[in-house]
């Protein structure tokens, strides 16, 4: 079982912030997001989009931000278990949590800081009527290894900064990779366009535009794709996987299933520390509500800051906390 002071669920930059200021008091976090990457909505949907309301920066592209966060907490060494989801929560006796995800792992903490956003992030899944029964058969809706998918044969499938990026990694992985979009035009950044189709060009991979997969087949994996043409109808593609990249679908999830008090989607908190009605659990960012409430990145800083000065009481009720400015003292100093 994985023991630390703060679990931290939801490793978008709220989350990956409250390790710097939870590091600065001397608390160890572990990190526990549904995505197989931290960056939380910014890393998945928006890697390339700038973002002008970060303090001290003008504009900056929201992958960047990401990747500052990860090095401003590296001195921390937070651990992190990506490519899960948050389930079952149980108090102890000795009035500490065990969180237990989706894959079987227990993290057990005495503070519970959720982080999620706007919750837990699902995929948009094609209509497909079989789809189902081939998950983890050959169809996925995230990459989480790309390893796994070397030499073998993929049809890709959405036309966002997720499958445009993906099919661009794919081809020099991949045995053979196959971009399926709905539209003659994409979504994404331009740059990433330019690639994928320059990687046409090259018949480094294939582009099939203004199509989708309608049907799936194989004896008990997947082994090929009916993909329906707007004007040549429907064709069979061999395969090894389907990887439908259609974007996230955020929820709350089994989150709402752990007697906290929400309102209409969000968790309920008390602004004097961003603690629920549940004590030793807080939510932080997107994911809270309350009065004045404003969904800004900037916001969940300043509640992260807050939060982890009430959880530091909690995790040592019996030490004084002596606040330090780190313009003083220096990350090193702490």
């Amino acid at each position: 079982m994985i023991k630390t002071d703060i679990l931290i669920i939801g490793a978008g930059p709220v989350g990956l912030f409250t390790v710097f200021e939870a590091g600065l008091l001397k608390l160890r976090c572990h990190l526990v997001d549904a995505l197989p990457q931290v960056g939380g909505q910014l890393s998945e949907i928006y890697p390339k989009k700038p973002i002008y309301d970060i303090p001290g920066f003008p504009s900056i592209l929201a992958g960047d931000l990401v990747d500052n966060l990860m090095e401003q907490i590296e001195p921390f060494k937070p651990t992190f278990t990506l490519g899960e989801r948050a389930e079952q929560l149980e108090r102890l006796e000795d009035d500490s949590f065990v969180l237990t995800t989706n894959e079987g792992t227990k993290i057990n903490a005495p503070v519970i800081a959720i982080a999620g956003g706007l919750g837990c992030f699902e995929p948009r899944k094609p209509p497909i009527e079989n789809i189902a029964s081939f998950e983890k058969k050959g169809v996925s809706y995230m990459i989480k290894n790309p390893d796994v998918y070397k030499d073998q044969r993929l049809v890709i499938a959405g036309g966002g900064d997720s499958a445009l990026d993906w099919t661009i990694y794919m081809a020099d992985v991949a045995k053979e990779v196959t971009l399926v979009h709905r539209r003659s035009s994409f979504r994404g950044a331009l740059d990433s366009v330019e690639k994928v189709m320059e990687l046409h060009k090259a018949n480094k991979i294939k582009l099939i535009t203004e199509a989708q997969v309608v049907g799936l087949s194989g004896n008990g994996k997947l082994n090929s794709v009916t993909i329906k043409h707007k004007t040549e109808g429907k064709l069979e593609k061999e395969t090894d996987y389907f990887i439908p990249l259609f974007g996230l679908t955020p929820k709350l999830g089994p989150i709402a299933d752990w007697n906290l008090s929400i309102t209409k989607n969000s968790i309920d908190v008390d602004t004097y520390d961003y603690q629920t009605n549940v004590p030793g659990i807080y939510a932080i960012g997107d994911i809270n509500n309350y009065d004045g409430k404003l969904k800004l990145i900037l916001c969940g800083f300043h509640e992260a800051t807050l939060m982890v000065q009430s959880a530091f009481k909690r995790v040592y009720p019996d030490k004084k906390l002596s606040f330090k400015y780190t313009t003083v003292m220096g990350v090193e100093g702490f």
